[in-house]
């Protein structure tokens, strides 16, 4: 079947505790969805551990996939109304490059991996990487629906993730600093965290977005939306998605898949028996097909049976992450504090491995970048868009703005056992000496707690 524009007869719709109703009306964007690709997304949760801190986020990159298509449907629709290419030329919006920013939208997100970050950092993926290899795979049904539209219309789609597709106004739409993909995480990590920093007027800042020529821009007088945007990210970074509670989680789930495959190295008929999925990547050698056998459920119930192996440190990290057991941390001035060996060798003296047990974490990002061409990378600055169709940015219009350029948010933490400040009483003397200097160091805030 081709179905190059095919509309469905009724458009279906999605109900979003977010956006409230999500509305397709592509054949092509309702056959994305129910591919086993993007179905799989379900079952990886948007936040990773931050479920261990804030007990709602159990929302899944599904959801969040829909919600970044409504988003960038709406752009379009306000585009195409307002902002014609008849009307503007080459200012305005060519609505022949919508349903390839619609099944970019949806499909951003879908080389995640269970608990993504923690996950690529041990055995080497990279999700945008994924991302084109599942929309560009013949062996993908992702690939069959999308080469249905037309030949190369997948590598049309996947150039969006790689940010180079030939309308920059599409790959803005998705990946910036002010994106349907930022723009839907916020508001939906803010709903499901239960807090109230990422809120922001998404109705005003969509009234004000606009196209030109070399991208998207917002009218000048829609500056203090932005700036609430800006302020919203700034928040939540801070206060949810570096919270040193989930980032102890993380610590640990780390900890627990770098032990894994250790012992994989050492003695692979250990996981023989079950963790089938895993093998293939701690042999370091996995297949398209190999990465999307796996989920948050598949490593979870893993992690249950290694509970119960004979490596003790094994058995004991996955104990501690299934049944939320974090480690302890405190701010350090810098990760070449001396005092960090003497902290570690002590951790040691009582008992713990300090490969395993004790991190040095940091955490920081930008929450408005300036454009730097001298850079290899660099982040889309954000235009505002004056009466006289000039543009300016944003952080030259906005004092606010302004003061959070280029100010990075986190910090620096030791992590390290919670029984290194919170002695057994069974034991209360069997490493005195050690956990005493320990927590010393702790009291004194040697370490700048």
């Amino acid at each position: 079947m081709t179905y190059k524009y095919q509309m469905l007869p009724l458009e279906k719709v999605f109900r979003d505790p977010v956006h409230n109703y999500i509305h397709v009306q592509h054949q092509v964007i309702l056959d994305l969805i129910n591919s086993k690709e993007v179905q799989r997304l379900r079952r990886i949760k948007q936040l990773g551990t931050t479920s261990y801190t804030f007990h709602g986020a159990e929302h899944s990159r599904f959801s969040h996939s829909l919600g970044v298509y409504d988003i960038t449907r709406r752009i379009c629709d306000i585009f195409q109304r307002n902002y014609s290419n008849e009307k503007y030329g080459k200012d305005g919006w060519d609505d022949s490059h919508r349903l390839v920013a619609l099944c970019a939208a949806l499909l951003h997100d879908i080389g995640h991996g269970p608990y993504s970050h923690t996950f690529e950092h041990i055995f080497h993926t990279d999700h945008e990487a994924l991302t084109v290899a599942i929309i560009t795979s013949p062996e993908t049904e992702v690939f069959q629906i999308l080469n249905n539209v037309e030949e190369g219309f997948p590598e049309k789609v996947a150039s969006v993730i790689t940010k180079t597709y030939e309308n920059p106004q599409v790959v803005q739409m998705i990946s910036s600093q002010i994106d349907a993909d930022r723009m839907d995480y916020l508001l939906r990590d803010a709903y499901y965290t239960g807090t109230e920093y990422g809120t922001f007027d998404l109705t005003r800042i969509l009234r004000v977005i606009r196209p030109y020529e070399g991208g998207i821009a917002f009218s000048m007088n829609g500056m203090h939306a932005v700036e609430d945007y800006i302020v919203s990210r700034y928040q939540m970074y801070v206060q949810v998605y570096f919270h040193p509670v989930s980032r102890a989680m993380e610590v640990l789930l780390e900890h627990l898949l770098d032990r894994a495959h250790e012992l994989y190295q050492e003695d692979a008929e250990i996981f023989s028996f079950h963790s089938q999925f895993l093998i293939p990547f701690l042999n370091q050698e996995f297949s398209l097909e190999d990465y999307l056998k796996l989920d948050d459920g598949i490593l979870n119930t893993y992690f249950a049976q290694w509970m119960d192996e004979q490596d003790l440190i094994l058995s004991d990290l996955a104990y501690r992450f299934l049944n939320r057991k974090p480690l302890k941390s405190i701010t350090i001035d810098s990760s070449e504090n001396p005092l960090l060996i003497e902290m570690k060798a002590l951790v040691e003296k009582a008992g713990f491995n300090p490969r395993y047990y004790t991190a040095i974490n940091s955490s920081y990002d930008l929450p408005y970048d300036l454009y730097h061409p001298e850079k290899g990378s660099h982040r889309t600055q954000i235009e505002l868009m004056q009466k006289d169709g000039t543009l300016i940015e944003l952080s030259k219009a906005s004092q606010l703005v302004s003061a959070l350029t280029g100010q990075g948010q986190g910090d620096v933490r030791f992590y390290y056992p919670k029984e290194m400040t919170q002695q057994d009483s069974k034991n209360s003397d069997l490493f005195d000496d050690y956990y005493q200097a320990f927590a010393k160091h702790i009291r004194n805030g040697s370490l700048v707690e």
